[in-house]
């Protein structure tokens, strides 16, 4: 991953000193909130509903074991002792109080973190494979462009201030686990017929008021063109973006409205009077920053461990937690292990300061020292000897963080809501628990298969349910809080936004009501194929029959 250079550390050490001057003056009431708002905002300084929150960047999702430490250091001594892991890569701590932001955010900054740009409309936290790396189908490890993006997007004085917030993701991978379409842009890399490596370039996916799925406006990019190109499309939105209607602000509803084709016209004419100027990558540049992502030196391992096949036969637990939550790694004798921050009746992506300390010793032990987020809000340890998975799994159940349920029904992606955000309109948190506990059979999530639950408390879609096989929307009827269900979304390579089933449905019924969804579809799915699948071949109607039924 990559370390700080002497810049760097001035940079942050200055930014931190900065604001701290400017929360001693918002305290003693020289700033009022109106003149401090957009001063915190670009710090990731929010104020919910009961309290501050702060946000921190986790560029890519990589994480080395000493910042893991000083994310549990910050639950512990300014929080309420856990942290939130987003969606987008990010940590969030919703109890912070604003007299000790300045020196929790020093203690950040000496483990190289911060929340600069995770807020305001800007280019926020650039996200990515959780398994980049180390995924057998990656082409190229896109953490290395990410890093490129990262630099040249900080403090970007022409992008600092764009029409509304501004996402890219990028994959190395043929599969996508990036959500890379529902991004304002997302960066595929993979082979022309050529086989040079470049990116499929697309644009104005979101989420939100309006969801889109992004449209490719060019097939190949070479790489050493990547930084213009991307200044290029970041100048047509800044031009023409509006500025008029925070609900009409985003890239998306400018691609909508003008077309891809024009989209494409537009940019193109802005990057060919750059292209070959000082944003072309040099080769050495690109280099430079691959060294900070090279793997570490794997010693060779046994590909098939007797310890590891004779768990498996002792232990149902274990082999169910190897069949969900462990994949294939591109070094043989080695794994990918997922971490579920989803244990039965817990709130999805929250963590202990306590179980941070203790991943932070095991990803030393058995990682490299590495931890990956997932923006399905879970964890990865990306360099497991298979040898030890039967130590890390014993290790990590000690922790209650050995639950076997990625991908299947209680690995339920959930925003804070209600019960945090003061833009939700309905809870989130609740929903997510009650139906993990009414879905939480291990067997029977196994034997469902992948099936995708995301709860959003608010149309701003935080909690992804335009792209869940099922989505939740929390909406507010005269005070009462209802759930829209929409069903047939994906963010991955066959990406769809949901449809919307039928009339909203109370909180009180809603849990029984997505049971019933779920037990339609077993009723209905051929050769064990996916809920989504399902859904695909045979429509709604059967279901709205049950969502008629269950209100």
């Amino acid at each position: 991953m990559y370390r700080y250079d002497e810049f760097d550390h001035d940079f942050l050490a200055e930014r931190v000193a900065q604001f701290g001057d400017q929360v001693a003056r918002r305290l003693s009431g020289e700033l009022t909130e109106e003149e401090f708002r957009p001063l915190r905002l670009m710090n990731g300084l929010y104020l919910q509903l009961h309290a501050y929150m702060l946000r921190i960047a986790i560029p890519y999702g990589t994480l080395s074991a000493t910042q893991l430490r000083a994310l549990a250091h910050v639950a512990r001594r300014y929080d309420n002792g856990y942290g939130h892991f987003t969606t987008r890569q990010n940590m969030q701590f919703n109890w912070i109080k604003l007299e000790e932001v300045p020196q929790a955010m020093a203690d950040l900054a000496a483990a190289e973190m911060h929340g600069i740009q995770t807020s305001g409309n800007c280019i926020r936290n650039v996200t990515a494979d959780q398994w980049a790396g180390v995924a057998p189908d990656e082409i190229e490890d896109p953490r290395v462009w990410c890093e490129i993006i990262r630099q040249w997007s900080t403090l970007h004085p022409e992008f600092s201030f764009l029409p509304r917030k501004f996402k890219i993701a990028v994959t190395g991978s043929p599969h996508d686990r990036a959500a890379v379409r529902v991004h304002d842009i997302g960066l595929r890399l993979h082979r022309n017929e050529a086989g040079e490596i470049g990116f499929e370039v697309m644009v104005g996916g979101g989420l939100g008021r309006t969801p889109y799925i992004a449209k490719t406006i060019r097939e190949f990019l070479p790489k050493q063109d990547l930084l213009s190109y991307l200044e290029a499309i970041l100048r047509v939105y800044n031009q023409l973006g509006r500025r008029d209607n925070i609900y009409k602000a985003r890239i998306k509803i400018l691609v909508h409205a003008l077309g891809a084709e024009k989209i494409a016209e537009l940019v193109e004419a802005e990057w060919q009077q750059m292209r070959d100027g000082a944003l072309k990558l040099p080769q050495a540049t690109i280099d430079a920053i691959s060294t900070h992502f090279a793997p570490p030196d794997y010693p060779t391992r046994d590909p098939m461990p007797p310890q590891l096949m004779a768990a498996r036969l002792r232990d149902p637990d274990f082999a169910r937690w190897l069949r969900s939550n462990v994949a294939p790694h591109r070094v043989p004798g080695y794994a990918i292990v997922s971490i579920s921050l989803k244990p039965e009746g817990a709130p999805p992506g929250d963590c202990t300061a306590g179980q941070m300390d203790a991943l932070a010793d095991l990803s030393e032990r058995y990682s490299f020292g590495e931890t990956r987020v997932t923006h399905e809000q879970n964890l990865v340890f990306p360099h497991v000897a298979q040898e030890h998975l039967p130590e890390l799994w014993r290790a990590l159940d000690a922790l209650e963080l050995a639950t076997p349920n990625i991908g299947l029904a209680s690995d339920i992606i959930a925003c804070p809501g209600l019960d945090y955000c003061s833009l939700a309109n309905a809870r989130s948190i609740p929903v997510a628990q009650h139906l993990g506990q009414r879905l939480g059979a291990l067997d029977r999530q196994h034997d469902l298969g992948n099936l995708q639950v995301k709860i959003s408390g608010c149309i701003n879609a935080c909690g992804h349910h335009h792209v869940g096989h099922i989505g939740l929307l929390g909406v507010d009827k005269n005070g009462e809080e209802f759930y829209q269900i929409t069903l047939g979304g994906s963010a991955a390579d066959d990406a769809s936004l949901g449809a919307i089933l039928g009339p909203a449905v109370a909180y009180d019924k809603v849990v029984d009501t997505v049971a019933s969804l779920v037990e339609g579809y077993v009723g209905l799915r051929e050769n064990g194929e996916r809920f989504l699948d399902t859904y695909r071949r045979v429509g709604a109607a059967p279901f709205k029959e049950r969502l008629n039924a269950a209100r």
